[in-house]
């Protein structure tokens, strides 16, 4: 009992193995897989963060020739003002409008895109319908709406012939009336970027574990039965990030398309958030006014991403955070 007693009070300590790595040895090991991290990170560095000090010029009054930072604050005058400003709340009314309608026709296009592109079977087939449908994204914007400018032309081109010809319509214009702008728009981001976009979502699909559809096929399931119960709740969390996105996006579509879209007769319709900021910021030269525009848009959006990443993860348990 004594001995027992005696090997109860002996403490033995025995050396703890670290299985973390210092970072210094960790870098070493792994420098060359750090040094690629370099350039994006100095990009964004550069062209995402060192800008935002620009930010101040909001609150203060900016003067030709003197600093960048502005001379003297203001407060939020410059927030009064554009909220007190018709033309901005336009350019709001038709940022929040299109991408809307982008958002409710072009967010679920590329899933069933992706769905269809699964269920074929010829491989070969399958690669080249994959191809086509993305190349479009490495076509550059201003080639995309000289090229719709020239099939949508009300004297050569190629629909306004149709018409014509066909149906007896009189040519129309439609690069220049505002009633078809916003149609215009989707369209040419739906055939851009609706390849692309599936993309990710295959890329969740094949990460499927098969064995779940085989148990599926042997239970009587059907194709359809599979993608519901199986495919579609298995990339629920990549659909639910690209969502998120996407809403946080809302009031920064893309600024080069409807800039190259953008005239006199439509500019009812055509005129976003980016496109008056770029005309009073740079024509007008209004650097605070239009920062002030800017700040408050990266504002709605930072809000916009914080409240579905919050609404996603109470209804499906996935955030992008």
């Amino acid at each position: 009992m004594k001995a027992i007693a005696n090997n109860k009070e002996i403490k033995t300590t025995w050396p703890k193995k670290s299985n973390t790595v210092s970072l210094t040895k960790h870098i070493k090991r792994y420098w060359q897989l750090y040094a690629m991290l370099i350039l994006p990170l100095t990009y964004f560095i550069i062209f995402k963060y060192v800008p935002m000090f620009g930010n101040i010029l909001a609150f203060r009054r900016h003067r030709p020739g003197m600093s960048p930072f502005g001379e003297g604050w203001v407060g939020l005058r410059y927030f009064k003002m554009f909220l007190n400003d018709p033309a901005f709340w336009r350019a709001f009314k038709n940022t929040l409008t299109i991408s809307l309608l982008n958002l409710i026709i072009n967010f679920p296009i590329p899933i069933i895109f992706a769905l269809l592109l699964n269920e074929l079977s010829g491989i070969k087939f399958k690669k080249i319908v994959q191809t086509v449908s993305y190349m479009p994204r490495f076509v550059s914007t201003v080639v995309v709406i000289s090229m719709l400018g020239e099939i949508l032309s009300p004297s050569s081109g190629i629909v306004n012939n149709v018409l014509q010809n066909v149906f007896g319509i009189n040519p129309i214009y439609f690069m220049n009336e505002p009633e078809y702008f916003r149609a215009i728009y989707v369209f040419t981001d739906t055939w851009q970027f609706m390849g692309w976009t599936a993309i990710i979502y295959l890329a969740a699909i094949t990460g499927i574990d098969s064995q779940m559809y085989e148990a599926a096929m042997i239970d009587g399931a059907s194709r359809w039965q599979q993608v519901k119960y199986i495919t579609l709740p298995t990339i629920m969390p990549t659909i639910m990030v690209m969502f998120i996105m996407s809403i946080g996006r809302l009031l920064s579509i893309g600024f080069e398309k409807v800039l190259l879209l953008y005239t006199p007769q439509n500019s009812g319709v055509s005129d976003i958030i980016d496109t008056f900021v770029y005309r009073i910021g740079l024509l007008q030269s209004n650097y605070s006014y239009s920062t002030a525009v800017g700040l408050f848009g990266g504002i709605i959006g930072l809000l916009l991403v914080y409240s579905a990443n919050k609404i996603s993860k109470k209804m499906t348990g996935d955030g992008l955070y």
